[in-house]
């Protein structure tokens, strides 16, 4: 089956389960709303700077639609860029701080459901047609001795060049959490995060795309940079959403045990080399994602902070219920047996039949016929492939 083809059957999966532009749309009014609240004369986060930003999935361009009808996930940051560091503030009351602020805002906004604080967040219940789970991480920009460190290791550990390392360090943040023994207390050693820097790692690997070299191509390049991420549609954000949601199918009544999404993102992102095109780009993506896993301690490294490791729960004895590791690799497994399957060369029914078994979704087998460019009557029944069963794809 020609990739042209191949392509075909994905791109009409993808889509069933990507979101619409109006979705990020909206999600963008959220936080864009909540950064003009903190900027009011009236705020008392307004004389600290804040920067609101959205972060995960909706920043990388990369959510689906959730299979059932619940609420989105939207991960904004408050960074309080200027007045504020650790030698003159608790983590407690910079969170309570925009906790304050965020608790007005609710109340303004006419949200019913009380703010809710998490870990290291503050939950905002929004429901106005498109329901969101907005979780607010308080953050600070982290010291420019750590982020000497953070640029460091990534040289080093990330083979990161001189200009990214530098780029990425200085969005560097220290977050709150509320289970630090040391939360109320004024130290430096709070937790560092840096999803802006991951989000600007992430566009270097989406830009190592090979697109093909044509006017509207061309065009596209040139205005790329100008464009929020979810609208580059890239095949590398196209292969993490079909992997997102056969992880989210196979996992559907354990969620516990499922990869999460910033493990399969990671590891997608380093395997990706370029291809321009979908199927290609998803054959090295799943032929190559283990290669990428130590045989110690990091196992899977943050790119943007080498010491921290995105795999830690596979072998915390508090997790070791959920058998993380063993379910990882499962699911792998699983998802080179069905998107071989679907990108079976002469079989529509076959196809059919894993999109339903491994990503919920009921395809038209007509349809998918006209796309193999073969006649329904042609098309050979096949057994479905159970997730108990699975077939070994690319790596034999």
């Amino acid at each position: 089956m020609s990739n042209t083809k191949n392509n075909d059957v994905l791109k009409n999966i993808l889509e069933k389960i990507e979101l619409p532009d109006s979705a990020y749309e909206k999600a963008e009014k959220r936080y864009q709303d909540l950064g003009d609240w903190l900027h009011r004369p009236e705020s008392i986060c307004v004389n600290f700077d804040p920067h609101i930003f959205s972060q995960g999935s909706f920043r990388l361009g990369t959510a689906i639609r959730p299979e059932s009808e619940e609420q989105y996930d939207l991960d904004m940051g408050c960074n309080l860029r200027r007045g504020l560091d650790k030698s003159s503030v608790t983590q407690k009351q910079l969170k309570h701080l925009v906790g304050h602020e965020l608790d007005l805002y609710r109340k303004a906004r006419g949200i019913k459901e009380e703010l809710a604080e998490k870990k290291r967040c503050w939950r905002i219940e929004y429901a106005d047609g498109l329901s969101f789970h907005m979780d607010i991480v308080p953050c600070i920009p982290e010291s420019d001795t750590r982020k000497g460190f953070l640029k460091k290791r990534m040289i080093e550990n990330s083979q990161f060049d001189e200009s990214l390392a530098q780029d990425v360090s200085q969005l560097a943040v220290s977050i709150t959490d509320n289970t630090d023994p040391c939360y109320a207390v004024v130290n430096d050693n709070w937790r560092i995060s840096n999803p802006e820097g991951y989000a600007r790692w992430f566009e270097t690997r989406m830009k190592t795309a090979r697109f093909v070299i044509n006017e509207r191509e061309m065009r596209f390049k040139a205005s790329i940079d100008s464009l929020p991420y979810y609208q580059w549609k890239t095949p590398l954000q196209q292969v993490i959403q079909l992997l997102k949601r056969h992880r989210d199918t196979m996992f559907k009544n354990n969620e516990d045990n499922k990869p999460i999404s910033v493990i399969i993102t990671t590891l997608a992102s380093k395997s990706y080399k370029g291809e321009s095109d979908l199927a290609s780009a998803l054959n090295t993506v799943l032929s190559e994602m283990d290669d990428h896993i130590n045989s110690q301690a990091p196992l899977i490294p943050n790119p943007v902070n080498p010491s921290e490791d995105f795999a830690d729960k596979w072998y915390d004895e508090k997790s070791a219920q959920y058998r993380l590791q063993e379910n990882f690799y499962k699911w792998l497994y699983q998802a080179r047996a069905d998107f071989r399957a679907l990108c079976s060369n002469d079989d529509a029914q076959r196809i059919v039949e894993a999109a339903q078994n491994g990503l919920d979704l009921k395809l038209d087998s007509n349809a998918v016929g006209r796309m193999l460019g073969i006649p329904m009557m042609t098309a050979k029944p096949t057994f479905a492939i159970q997730p108990s069963d699975p077939k070994p794809w690319l790596k034999q």
